[in-house]
């Protein structure tokens, strides 16, 4: 294939509740480190939730950052940290031919509910309301916020697209490469979602909020007695290139993006369908002229939730029948749901595996459910496996969406 038609990363920028850098998020996989904790909700008192620390000043002033949302700032950290990490030329490339792609559930909640709050406690006096809302809360504000900050004046969205936002706007910078409207894409996902009280309350409402006495064993995904999501926040952007330019520049190559998929179920709300999660992995390694047993690594979406997980685990199983050399993984029981995040991150976790063989393991099964039995699946400890090739990313969300990411380990 002509090197203007492959697309590579070559530079990842994230937060997690359990790292703010990859070295340090995988780490922290590795080694079965949570970033879930008990944290105070508004009106729900201690909840479980996964926080992200890391320095919201560190590229953006406290005017701008008072101006515009957590999302917002999480958008720019993880997009700084991307041009940091690829080493471009950054004062010399065409801001032009640049495009922001960030995946996301929601965003702007967090102000929002604070405005709330305050004319709440002052009579509802609607004087208080921020004149900075409208900007905060329209549909493209967190990719928006990345351009003002990096002076970027080519295109930028968000991809409203649940929790398989993160899978979803990385495949939208690579198409726009392809195409030829951009040069360089920021693409991933971003997620505030354990900062707002509306979220939480949701889920608790629809009995599926994660619970636990020890806030880093309340997400567990397939576990036997796993009561729900562990809601968090954290974003993951990446600098994709195509590969005659990052060749051109001696970049340093993470992955080849080789396969995806997007689909919908068309069924239900909430609930998933097996059968279109099957033909969504189907349609990824049809693209990438796979077969099940190319694949190395599955990285599963793996919520925690009772239908979700059996639903997907037959999912897998009957996508991956065939294969006997697949190992399996989940991610969310470290970091909990992180939303829009969610996919990006996930991925990015795997990543190093294409260096060092390892297979990082899904954390806090203390009793796998038999539902949830699975062929190679790596939990509690990881599994040093050699040579691995090919990752699958799975990443469904709300109102039926579902995307599948495979990934290359690069070789010219």
């Amino acid at each position: 294939m002509d090197d203007t038609q492959r697309i590579v990363m070559t530079g990842i920028g994230l937060t997690a509740p359990n790292g703010n850098n990859l070295t340090d998020f995988r780490s922290a996989l590795l080694n079965c480190k949570s970033g879930v904790k008990h944290t105070e909700i508004r009106y729900m008192g201690q909840q479980v939730a996964g926080m992200c620390d890391f320095d919201e000043y560190k590229y953006q002033s406290k005017k701008l950052r008072r101006r515009g949302t957590r999302a917002g700032s999480i958008s720019i950290y993880c997009a700084n940290e991307a041009i940091q990490d690829s080493k471009l030329d950054w004062a010399n490339v065409d801001k032009s031919m640049v495009g922001v792609y960030l995946g996301i559930t929601e965003h702007g909640n967090v102000e929002t509910e604070e405005e709330i709050y305050q004319m709440h406690q002052n009579n509802l006096d609607w004087k208080l309301w921020s004149p900075h809302h409208n900007p905060r809360t329209v549909a493209n504000s967190p990719a928006g916020e990345v351009t003002l900050n990096l002076n970027i004046t080519g295109p930028h969205y968000t991809l409203g697209s649940a929790c398989a936002g993160g899978n979803v706007g990385i495949i939208q910078g690579v198409q726009q490469l392809l195409l030829g409207e951009v040069d360089i894409a920021l693409a991933g996902g971003i997620s505030e979602s354990s900062q707002t009280f509306g979220i939480f309350a949701a889920f608790a409402a629809q009995g599926a909020l994660a619970q636990h006495e020890d806030a880093t064993k309340a997400s567990r995904p397939l576990d036997k007695n796993r009561n729900g999501i562990a809601i968090s926040e954290g974003g993951c952007v990446y600098v994709l290139e195509r590969l005659s330019d990052a060749k051109k520049r001696g970049a340093k190559i993470y992955a080849e993006i080789v396969g995806y998929a997007i689909n919908s179920d068309a069924s239900d709300f909430v609930n998933p369908n097996t059968d279109r999660q099957v033909e969504c992995m189907h349609k990824a390694l049809k693209k990438a002229g796979l077969k099940p047993s190319d694949i190395d690594i599955l990285n599963m979406h793996a919520t925690g939730t009772g239908t979700g997980d059996v639903n997907e685990t037959m999912a897998v199983r009957r996508a991956f029948e065939d294969s006997n050399k697949t190992y399996v993984n989940f991610t969310k029981g470290h970091i909990g749901h992180c939303m829009g995040a969610a996919g990006s991150l996930e991925l990015a976790g795997n990543i190093p595996s294409f260096e060092d063989g390892v297979v990082h393991p899904g954390m806090n099964i203390t009793e796998l459910d038999p539902e949830c039995e699975i062929k190679n699946l790596v939990f509690n400890e990881p599994k040093l496996v050699g040579n691995i090739n090919y990752i699958l990313n799975n990443s469904f969300g709300m109102l039926g969406i579902n995307s599948a990411l495979i990934v290359k380990k690069f070789t010219a």
